[in-house]
Order: structure tokens, then sequence, then C-alpha cells
């Protein structure tokens, strides 16, 4: 066979290199690519599991890629479709799943603060001392009875009443707010002082409150495929999140930026799980219902 002369062998092509700007665009396609597989991945996944969770802006994280297959409501609601088994699981207030001993919590998830939470909060016009009566969005039982317990260390038992016109709360010498109708209470600029709940409940035990959890009926049938499903949602919102907080509209982008990725966070761990037994304590010393140990679920 006859071989060509050395200076008449082929030439090598090499690929002209990539720019800063090129290798930028390009890990942001593949990015992208694998976020909508994931997304596709859990298209439909849920079924036969019929599962609740709350509209809230804080609660986005968690729902990653579930989004069209979840019943969204007030966490009241879904608590009351789960009692009636009209739901397997839900993402609404611990208290639930501390008042009812036929619920499981599924473990390493939540919504939780460390601090100031600012969408849980009493708005007050007098110092907390003279309050008398306090209107209180009831959607959430953790939040009422939250506020229940810090006014009662404090000595105080003003009368808590519900109330359902959000529009009327700038005219509440004293009211109760939560999520989303809170954020834009707040934002508003009203005259009201603010008590955060959440740095209250840290001033008064050095741990973080937990405001939600994923809670599931004990004993579910294939329960161990929900809690994985949940927990890759989980995983997947959170891997996300600078995506989730930058394609949202809800608010501005440094508010859902400080927001979402300061004063909430989303882990059930060691403090969160010593942060719900001092509540389930408080709540039994002042009374506040019969409450069972917390039964958490892998």
């Amino acid at each position: 066979m006859a071989m060509n002369p050395p200076d008449e062998l082929p030439r090598l092509s090499l690929a002209a290199p990539e720019t800063v700007e090129e290798i930028a665009r390009r890990c942001a396609r593949e990015e992208r690519a694998e976020q909508l597989q994931r997304e596709s991945d859990l298209e439909n996944s849920l079924a036969p599991f019929r599962v609740g969770s709350v509209p809230y802006l804080n609660a986005v994280p968690l729902t990653r890629g579930l989004e069209d297959q979840i019943h969204f409501a007030p966490p009241s609601e879904l608590g009351a479709m789960l009692q009636r088994n009209e739901l397997d699981a839900a993402l609404l207030s611990v208290v639930e799943a501390l008042f009812e001993d036929r619920y499981d919590i599924l473990d390493n998830i939540a919504i939780a603060s460390l601090g100031e939470v600012q969408s849980v909060f009493l708005a007050h016009r007098v110092p907390l001392e003279q309050i008398t009566t306090i209107q209180c969005d009831a959607a959430s039982l953790t939040s009422v009875n939250l506020l229940r317990v810090l006014l009662a260390e404090r000595g105080l038992k003003p009368r808590l009443t519900p109330f359902q016109d959000y529009a009327a709360a700038p005219r509440q010498e004293a009211v109760l707010l939560i999520g989303d109708p809170a954020l834009n209470f707040r934002r508003a600029g009203h005259p009201h002082q603010i008590w955060d709940l959440g740095s209250a409940w840290f001033e008064l035990t050095n741990l973080p409150f937990v405001y939600a959890v994923w809670v599931m009926r004990r004993n579910l049938p294939d329960g161990a495929r929900l809690r994985r499903l949940l927990r890759e949602a989980r995983d997947f919102g959170l891997e996300t999140l600078d995506y989730i907080i930058s394609s949202r509209t809800d608010y501005d982008y440094d508010f859902r930026k400080d927001y979402l990725g300061w004063h909430i966070h989303f882990h059930l761990g060691m403090d969160e799980r010593r942060g719900i037994e001092r509540f389930a304590e408080l709540l039994a010393k002042h009374q506040l219902g019969r409450v069972s140990a917390p039964h958490y679920v892998a």
C-alpha cells in the first residue's frame, strides 16, 4: 500500500476554542434541558394520590414539577379535606399533625424560619398589653396557636376572633395575617406596628419555628412512592431556586430573593424537630389543645 510522504499527511482540524460567553450559553442550554426532563419525569407522577398545598409563594419550591397535579387551597380547607379522607397528603399547618394522632409528618421537608419570617405577624395600632381583641386570619391553625402561645407566655389573653375580609384588615386595631395577604399588607406601608411571630418565637426559644409540613395519612398504601415523589419535587425546587426566584412575578425580584433565600428555609432537621417539640410543650402548658407526639416518616 502506497504511503503519503510525511509532508502530505492530512492535517487535523482543531475546533476553535469556545469563548466565555459561548460556554455560558451552552451550560445554560444544558441546564434548561435537564430541568425540562425532570419536569417531564414528575408530570402526572402523583396519580392516583390526592395531594394538596397552600397557594402561597413560600410553598412554591416544594411543589416544583407537581403544580398541575395538586389541589391548592388555604390550610384550613386542606385540613378539612384531609380529615374527610379526600386527600392523601397536604402541605399544611404543623398543628394538624400535633392535634390528630392519625397523621405522619414527612421528615426533612418543611416551611420554617430561624427568626423573622415576614409572612406571619400581628399588625397592631396599640401596645400589645392594651390589646383586647385580635381579628385573626383563621386559615392557619399553626399561626393562630403560635400567637396564643406567644401572648400567653407574656401573660396576655386577648379575645381572638376570625375574620374573612382581608380588605378590612387596615382598619383593625389588631389583626393576625399570614401568607401572601400578610406580605401584601406589609408591603403596602400601613401605620400598624408589626410583631413578627417568627422573630418572637426565636427570642422566646432560640429555636426555628416550623409553620408547615407534609402531613400524610398514616398507613397509606404505597406511601413510600408518594414520599419519594414529594422529596424529588423538593430537591428539584431547591436546586432550581434561583430560576424560581427570577421567573416568578410575585412582588419584585429583590423581595423574592430575600424572602425565599433568607427568611424561609425548607429543611426539617434536628433543630426544627426540637422547635416542634417545644411548640407542643407550650400548647399543652397553656391548654390549647390535646397534643400528640409527632410521628415522622422518611
